[in-house]
């Protein structure tokens, strides 16, 4: 009687316990899921799942699973000493990417990503025993999906709020966009801008670039009368669904656009809020604009003829280094699958014939703002047709919120798409695995891919003598030298002083090659920088990046005297005054009818000044390439012989076509 009772005890205290872990199993919940992120931080908008303890204690979540497969519902598991504590929340990044570290705290990491074409979701206990599993569905883009604060169905919110408490409601669908019937762009006096929406949703609309909410104006059936310039944004909202997608336009009133013209139209605390603007320095102890965030904006490009040919939503972010505390700022602006598309599908650049790109860059002149605004740009160009990678440009003007926002460089932003594009590399693997690095090509400046075998290189290079075949070869194998000895020349040329904006790439089953990048600090003097950068031991200390490449081919004779052959090549075609006149006149012809209205708009420069500083600069662009010879025969150490075998034709010649000048 007392082993039949105590087995009785046991057996009742076993199912409280089970109960007990069922219960507590039970209170840990997935909330929330965001399957098509487009919030951006520091370059990444990974997918992620919220889990959240709906109990009254913390939990252990250590070796518990979560798996986007029913097939192996174990598939990824929380590492030890994952705890959870009542009414607190967790978040789960589904990164997609192999052998990332899975995290701690609050915040982890899996190897696999999430579709937004709808799956399951499986929460999994430390004994593999399910927990939960949620099927979702179809998803929207930048829309999360999860459980209402106050109980009920699954479904999407109208605000994600990772991290939070969820929306007190959940909807089962969202409202199809409006569409307006007069496309954004240019007007004679005022436009009337009609708008449709779905049947039984309610439209409105706001014109200073703020998002529609349900607060906003109902947009009058009769259309709306514009008189001036403003950005026209406009939403629908119906019972029982989430609020639509935002469609927006810019619509100029009594505006002559002279040049191309990208337009912006976010809201301001993306812009101008001083808690989060990317555009301003904001109150904390990291400045705003250099948070690295991505922010949502509409983006409508016109070309010079006024004509619309892309209007879509992506994300910005500021843009540029020490330049980000100048009051106008460079602008990154990139097309993302989760706003709407994944490429902006058209091509504004003239050299190239490329028919979409993945992101581009609004530059602001940077160092060169109360100087010149173009040395950049003419600079770059000159490299077309010579077997260099460049930024090509497009000369524009931006408005922000329908207010306008000066002249700009339309520029292609390099990253490894814009690398891809140039090598014609298209197999997204492939792609994802180019190589991208700047000045001194440490981790610390790798931009993408891997640096291993560049420093390798280097190291090679200053340690080994290349006279000798093998060690020679070696280098060759992997280094595109001509490319090397182009882009050297040119940056000794143009006297580059900023000497450190040095970037290499490669693509996989290639070689190691430079491109031209931010070369604003040149024609500024006749003075020897950066060839002093360029040309030094080879077992020297390396100055912002890596000499020896350069240094060690330069002591083979052969070599040697392609590098001297090149550099010669190019002051009698490339820098000759003639063609390098014609690179200035284009883009100062561009440049001259829009700079009144840019100086109004910033009071940074006077137009006396800028035709003063054009005058200056093309004097050093015309003058600079006689002394490179002279420049070079000390740093080389040449003979007068080596002098005239190599540079005294291109002497002769530089003096007879900048003779008008003189």
């Amino acid at each position: 009687m007392k082993k039949t009772g105590a087995a009785l005890l046991f057996l009742t205290a076993l199912l409280w316990m089970l109960f007990a872990v069922s219960a507590a199993s039970a209170d840990v919940v997935i909330s929330e899921v965001m399957a098509s992120n487009g919030f951006y931080e520091n370059g990444e908008a990974y997918d992620w799942i919220e889990i959240y303890n709906d109990g009254k204690q913390t939990e252990d979540l250590s070796g518990w699973y979560l798996s986007d497969s029913k097939k192996n519902p174990l598939k990824w598991s929380f590492p030890k000493g994952t705890k959870l504590k009542a009414g607190r929340y967790l978040t789960v990044f589904c990164t997609g990417e192999d052998g990332i570290a899975p995290g701690k705290g609050d915040t982890f990491y899996t190897d696999y990503s999430i579709s937004a074409s709808g799956e399951t979701l499986i929460l999994s206990d430390a004994s593999g025993s399910e927990v939960q599993r949620v099927k979702l569905p179809e998803q929207y883009g930048c829309v999360s999906w999860g459980k209402p604060a106050d109980g009920g169905e699954y479904g999407f919110f109208e605000n994600p709020t990772r991290g939070k408490k969820n929306d007190a409601k959940a909807y089962p669908a969202r409202t199809e966009a409006p569409k307006l019937t007069a496309a954004g762009g240019f007007y004679r006096d005022s436009v009337t801008v009609t708008a449709a929406g779905p049947e039984g949703a309610v439209l409105r609309y706001t014109t200073d670039g703020e998002t529609p909410t349900a607060k906003s104006k109902t947009f009058p059936p009769e259309g709306l009368t514009l008189t001036k310039t403003v950005p026209l944004r406009v939403k629908a909202f119906r019972d029982g669904e989430v609020s639509s997608a935002t469609e927006s336009a810019t619509y100029f009133i009594n505006d002559d656009p002279q040049t191309a013209i990208v337009s912006l139209i976010s809201d301001d605390k993306y812009l101008f809020s001083t808690k989060t603007g990317m555009l301003v320095k904001g109150t904390g102890s990291i400045p705003n604009y250099s948070k690295g965030y991505e922010y949502p904006v509409h983006i409508e490009y016109f070309n010079r003829e006024g004509t619309q040919e892309i209007s879509q939503n992506g994300t910005m972010t500021c843009s540029g280094h020490s330049a980000r505390i100048n009051a106008q700022k460079s602008i990154a602006l990139y097309a993302r699958k989760s706003w709407g598309a994944e490429r902006f599908e058209f091509n504004p650049f003239p050299t190239r014939d490329y028919t979409s790109y993945k992101s581009l860059l609004l530059r602001a002149a940077n160092s060169d703002t109360y100087a010149t605004r173009l040395r950049d740009i003419v600079a770059s160009s000159l490299a077309e047709g010579q077997g260099l990678l460049y930024q090509d440009h497009e000369v524009i003007q931006v408005y922000i919120n329908g207010k306008y926002w000066g002249h700009y460089n339309l520029r292609e932003k390099i990253n490894k798409y814009f690398v891809a594009a140039y090598e014609g590399v298209t197999d997204s693997d492939e792609i994802d695995n180019i190589d991208i690095l700047a000045r001194s090509g440490t981790d610390e400046f790798l931009q993408n891919g891997d640096n291993k075998d560049w420093l390798e290189l280097c190291s090679f290079c200053k340690k080994n003598s290349l006279s000798d075949p093998e060690n020679l070869r070696y280098v060759e194998e992997r280094l595109d030298i001509d490319n090397m000895f182009t882009h050297a020349a040119y940056e000794i040329i143009l006297g580059n002083v900023d000497f450190t904006n040095v970037r290499i790439y490669r693509v996989p089953g290639g070689k190691w090659k430079y491109l031209l990048f931010d070369v604003e600090a040149c024609w500024r003097s006749l003075d020897k920088t950066p060839i002093e950068y360029y040309i030094r031991p080879v077992k020297g200390p390396y100055q912002g990046f890596h000499h020896e490449p350069l240094n060690a081919l330069l002591a083979v004779p052969e070599y040697k005297a392609r590098f001297l052959n090149r550099v010669s090549e190019l002051l009698s075609t490339v820098f000759r005054w003639d063609n390098v006149k014609a690179h200035f006149d284009r883009v100062t012809a561009q440049l001259e009818p829009i700079l009144p209205r840019h100086i109004q708009r910033w009071k940074n420069m006077k137009i006396e000044n800028w035709r003063k500083n054009i005058k200056a600069t093309k004097y050093y662009a015309r003058v600079r390439p006689k002394e490179i010879p002279k420049l070079l025969k000390k740093a080389m150490k040449l003979t007068d012989a080596e002098v005239e075998e190599y540079f005294g034709e291109t002497l002769r010649l530089l003096e007879e076509t900048n003779k008008a000048e003189d």
